[in-house]
């Protein structure tokens, strides 16, 4: 949440999965992120793709991202779990950043300019959105 709150152009994540009590502890800080003129983006798959059970979880943490200003892209069989900060600070692994319960994943954190430029090419989000 550190590199989170210090964030001063953008945020590209790949998450999905979404929980509402894991969306709503990002809210605040997104939000806040947004009045300071921070571009965030969610990619996430499709409400079709969820099961039946989790959909109004789903479309419920949607709609709190989406009041605080997050643009939301959905991708078909979407299952990375990525995150970009500031086009310098990546966050990979097989942890959901939005995720439906607490479980025993990893994430790692890596600070490289060229990699997080790479990343975001190769999921091809650069065409979504300038990032800076």
């Amino acid at each position: 949440m550190c590199d989170l709150r210090k964030t001063r152009k953008s945020i590209i994540i790949e998450s999905p999965l979404l929980r509402v009590a894991r969306v709503k502890k990002f809210t605040p800080i997104l939000h806040r992120l947004k009045k300071r003129g921070v571009v965030i983006l969610l990619n996430t798959k499709p409400l079709e793709e969820h099961d039946e059970i989790y959909k109004l979880q789903v479309q419920k943490s949607l709609s709190l991202l989406q009041s605080v200003g997050v643009e939301v892209l959905f991708t078909v069989k979407h299952h990375r779990k990525l995150a970009v900060i500031d086009k310098e600070i990546i966050y990979e692994g097989s942890l959901n950043i939005f995720p439906y319960r607490n479980s025993c994943k990893i994430m790692r954190r890596t600070t490289s300019a060229l990699e997080a430029e790479m990343s975001i090419d190769f999921i091809g989000l650069n065409k979504f959105m300038e990032v800076k």
